[in-house]
């Protein structure tokens, strides 16, 4: 069971974004997330957005800092990746 957590590569509103996700279950990433203070509208689908200044406490709380492709593969071995084309069409993490 690990939380994970990728570097804030992605800009958005005026900042870097990173994603936190879960290699074994949802509820182990909305109950870590939950513990982070994360707030629920930063979950999409399979991760949750983060922004850069959230990364270090992050990491402290016990979430494992991996590259982004790392991430992505681990997501999909898990089977929790949500495809794009069952996000509208939207790529993101």
């Amino acid at each position: 069971m690990t939380v994970l957590v990728d570097p804030p590569l992605w800009p958005r509103h005026g900042r870097m974004w990173a994603h936190l996700v879960s290699d074994t279950s949802l509820d182990e990433l909305h109950a870590f997330a939950s513990r982070a203070g994360l707030p629920r509208r930063g979950f999409d689908l399979d991760h949750y957005d983060v922004p850069d200044e959230r990364l270090d406490e992050l990491v402290a709380l016990g979430a494992v800092p991996v590259s982004a492709g790392e991430l992505i593969r681990r997501l999909r071995a898990s089977g929790l990746r949500v495809p794009a084309r069952e996000r509208g069409g939207r790529p993101h993490a």
